[in-house]
């Protein structure tokens, strides 16, 4: 009885130590992602921060610190919209992958079958344009902007015209490597509209966005609420700062500086296929979470793998980039621009996803998703 005794209180205390053990690393995990986030707002690196990480029903981790208006002193929530930039590409690579489930299009028939006045050759596929090997050129977009105020009587294909005039010879040949563009993007848009016979953002609205259990405000190509939208922000003493003027007119889409930091006007993405959503972080993590689910409301299994397959020599896959962390691999995408920066990210093979969202200015694909999923995710 004495030994059985004993045998209880060892497994009891080793039981309580692993529970305090398995505990304090989860303070310590937490403290963490806490203390990289903070130190993001309080070293003045940006106004806000949002992050998620999250299986495909429930958040694991949130966090959201900052200012989402600095002249207002109005704090982010889960109620503050971004501008998601190219996390759109993400949709419109859906969108196509959609058209081709139900045999409206062939990802490897050349897209002139389907747009006649295409004018970089006979050559070039669907599936090229989607993993960024089409060889499209890529002018810099940051002056690709409209006001608030301009929407209305905006144009996009009036307005992309001259650029695809400017810019009409191919960089490399179809297949031959890897080169990001913007502009192929715009082409899959005008190809969604051309089969669908809806304009892009109606077509990504009714067959997206409304199968999703959010509200049509929560993701849309237009700021529903500007009470709840996140002021755009760009570090006011900075060499990118200068920069910016050689590419927009600063007196016309900034207002004066807050500090630090000089707030952009409302604006709109002229290119949406490419980059004009607008969203709440949550809305974005519902998108995730649906590709996250084997029998999902938005594509086929077979299609989503599609969606996901990488090409040999790029690591790209249909619009989403591949990667490695701890071991696991994920698919991710950024988005990036004038006033904004956001990072979305699937790990199929855990069921997990995350997303991040700044409103600072973003210039290129930062990775910064590796910083705070590293401490969730072990090999």
């Amino acid at each position: 009885m004495k030994k059985r005794k004993i045998i209880y209180i060892v497994i009891g205390i080793t039981s309580i130590v692993l529970i305090y053990s398995f505990l304090d690393k989860k303070i310590n995990d937490m403290t963490n992602v806490e203390q990289i986030l903070t130190n993001e707002i309080e070293s003045g690196k940006s106004p806000s921060v949002q992050y998620y990480i999250f299986d495909s029903e429930n958040i694991i981790k949130s966090f959201q610190l900052g200012y989402a208006d600095i002249s207002k002193q109005r704090q982010t929530d889960r109620n503050t919209t971004y501008n998601a930039f190219s996390v759109t590409k993400t949709f419109t690579a859906l969108a196509v992958m959609q058209l081709a489930e139900c045999g409206k299009i062939d990802l490897n028939k050349p897209i002139i079958d389907y747009l006649s006045d295409f004018q970089y050759g006979t050559e070039i596929t669907i599936k090229q344009l989607l993993n960024h090997t089409a060889g499209i050129p890529n002018p810099i977009p940051l002056s690709w902007i409209h006001l608030d105020s301009e929407q209305n009587s905006f144009d996009r294909n009036q307005f992309f015209k001259p650029v695809f005039d400017k810019n009409n010879k191919i960089k490399s040949k179809p297949d031959e490597k890897f080169s990001y563009s913007n502009l192929g993007y715009i082409i899959l848009g005008q190809l969604i509209e051309s089969v669908s016979g809806k304009t892009y953002e109606e077509y990504v609205f009714e067959f997206i966005i409304q199968k999703l259990p959010i509200s049509p405000a929560d993701l849309t190509f237009t700021i529903s609420d500007n009470e709840n939208h996140a002021i755009g922000y760009h570090k006011k003493m900075s060499f990118s700062n200068l920069m910016l003027g050689f590419f927009i007119d600063k007196s016309k889409f900034m207002e004066k500086a807050e500090g630090k930091w000089r707030p952009f006007k409302t604006f709109y993405v002229n290119g949406a296929p490419y980059g004009g959503l607008i969203g709440k972080p949550t809305a974005f993590i519902t998108y995730i979470q649906e590709l996250l689910k084997e029998n999902n409301a938005l594509i086929s299994n077979e299609y989503k793998q599609l969606l996901f397959q990488e090409n040999k020599n790029t690591r790209m896959c249909l619009s989403w980039f591949a990667g490695e962390l701890e071991g696991n691999k994920y698919f991710a995408h950024a988005g990036g621009g004038g006033g904004y920066y956001c990072e979305i990210r699937i790990y199929p093979d855990i069921k997990i996803g995350s997303v991040i969202f700044f409103n600072r200015t973003g210039m290129s694909d930062e990775r910064f998703l590796d910083k705070l999923d590293k401490i969730y995710i072990k090999e």
